[in-house]
């Protein structure tokens, strides 16, 4: 997995490269298949806002969270985040048990 952290208005400190990178540990301890992940952490005003990408194999998986603490910005992010990524391998793991794509199934 790489790591991509920016920083606007804000300088990245060791302290939360750390932080978020220990953060993301969950997201690759449910999903092995993450490629890239692209944090942008922003300050604008009283709100810090974090923004991700993740780039998965055949989905790019896009969340942000914004708060007025940046540590709890990026707890935020990453609950966000580790919810999408269990959603997208549930969804690609019925769809190759079932044998047929998810929009050629008939609705129950």
């Amino acid at each position: 997995m790489n790591l991509y952290l920016t920083g606007h208005h804000l300088e990245v400190t060791p302290a939360i490269r750390d932080y978020v990178s220990a953060k993301l540990e969950r997201i690759t301890n449910h999903f092995d298949h993450v490629i890239d992940v692209n944090v942008i952490l922003t300050v604008e005003k009283l709100q810090q806002k974090v923004e991700a990408s993740v780039h998965v194999r055949g989905k790019d998986i896009f969340c942000e969270s914004v708060d007025t603490d940046m540590y709890a910005a990026i707890d935020s992010l990453i609950d966000k985040l580790d919810r999408t990524i269990i959603k997208h391998k549930e969804k690609s793991l019925e769809r190759r048990h079932s044998g047929t794509p998810l929009k050629h199934r008939s609705a129950q």
